[in-house]
């Protein structure tokens, strides 16, 4: 019983994290397949606690920013971001673009630090916290080929392609598709995509490596306009986001506290 509580918790805090403006009662309930009257008891704890709240004028419930605050003084006392950011500040200079750290935590990818390098102009810039989409990003499609075929496609079919309104123009539809964006990022040694997760977007990702295992533990991205981000720049930029992300590998407690996040799992059965 208490771990079908502790379940029916995570979901709904889950749900609102996906709905910063909140969501009403009916409708918390109706996702998540319970009686109305527990939803509200739930709400009524996390309101207590004060990791939720309940607006004065439309009713809605929402989180307040507890838990994003728990969840970066984790990373602060893991040294994670401090480790990180000195590198993905000078990537972020020397490609005059948004740099940015995603971690495994599996079987998931999350972006967790950034550096912004446009000054003026067009700026690409994303949600920290947030998952990826292992089809369409950099990201994503680096990490899948550190993998084996096996596993990358276990890890894109739980969650899916994505439809066209989700992602950009360039987007791959079929596991054909997708399999030859990761086989390039294999031969090219990281991923570079164009208009396949946000339209007009462009972005490249190379692997964090742990030194013992060999497996993927996070990586690192650059990401802008395509008008501006070229395969010319993309070509420029390339080593120095190779030699950031050997930096990071490197480092042994950053990857250890990474490989033991998620960079170990087996193969999802």
């Amino acid at each position: 019983m208490a771990g079908s509580l502790l379940r029916r918790v995570l979901d709904l805090v889950e749900l609102l994290a996906n709905h910063p403006r909140g969501l009403p009662l009916q409708t918390i309930a109706e996702t998540l397949d319970i009686p109305k009257s527990g939803a509200h008891r739930l709400l009524a704890e996390l309101v207590e606690h004060a990791y939720a709240v309940q607006d004065g004028e439309t009713g809605r419930y929402l989180l307040t920013t507890k838990f994003a605050t728990l969840g970066l003084k984790h990373l602060a006392r893991t040294g994670v971001v401090d480790v990180a950011q000195s590198v993905l500040n000078r990537l972020a200079d020397l490609s005059g673009e948004l740099a940015r750290l995603a971690v495994v935590d599996y079987p998931r990818l999350v972006w967790v630090a950034k550096a912004q390098g446009a000054r003026t102009g067009l700026r690409y810039d994303g949600d920290m916290g947030t998952e990826a989409r292992l089809s369409t990003t950099s990201t994503g499609i680096a990490w899948l080929a550190s993998l084996t075929d096996e596993e990358a496609l276990s890890l894109v079919m739980r969650q899916g392609l994505g439809t066209p309104e989700e992602c950009g123009p360039n987007a791959p539809r079929t596991v054909a598709a997708l399999m030859a964006l990761v086989n390039e990022a294999r031969a090219r040694g990281y991923a570079w995509v164009q208009d396949t997760n946000t339209p007009g977007a462009a972005a490249m990702a190379a692997n964090i490596v742990h030194p013992q295992t060999g497996r993927a533990v996070g990586n690192l991205s650059v990401a802008g306009p395509s008008l501006r981000l070229t395969e010319a720049q993309r070509d420029a930029v390339a080593p120095e986001l190779l030699s950031a992300a050997s930096d990071l590998s490197s480092v042994g407690a950053f990857s250890d506290y990474l490989g033991a996040l998620g960079g170990k799992a087996a193969v999802p059965s």
